[in-house]
């Protein structure tokens, strides 16, 4: 199957809109996301499919509670710990045990450069 550049242009900026609106409501129905991007379901199903290689996105099923959602712990853009602040939760981080300790290893987990 060959995909002309403008075609391709369109589907990269459609995925891109896909991701922040996910990022931004954390979950949606695959109707509502199809009709606001102007595309059909199957279009929007299509690059869910090819989106959840890189992202987190995880597909619900039901009726009612059924579409997609971003996984909790990811956030586009989130804030990035710089290395000199890594460095320094992890010299605290000594110090912890138990709770307090894995809570630490989440944080640095999820922001850590």
């Amino acid at each position: 199957m060959e995909v002309k550049g403008g075609e391709c242009v369109r589907m990269n900026d459609r995925q891109q809109q896909l991701i922040s609106l996910l990022c931004q409501r954390r979950s949606d129905s695959i109707q509502n996301l199809a009709m606001e991007l102007g595309v059909c379901e199957r279009t929007i199903r299509r690059d869910i499919e090819e989106l959840t290689l890189t992202y987190p996105i995880e597909t619900v099923r039901g009726r009612y509670g059924g579409g997609v959602r971003m996984a909790d712990w990811y956030f586009q853009d989130r804030p990035k710990l710089t290395p000199k602040q890594t460095a320094l939760l992890k010299r605290l981080a000594i110090g912890l045990h138990g709770e307090d300790l894995d809570e630490m290893n989440r944080i640095l987990t999820h922001f850590a450069s």
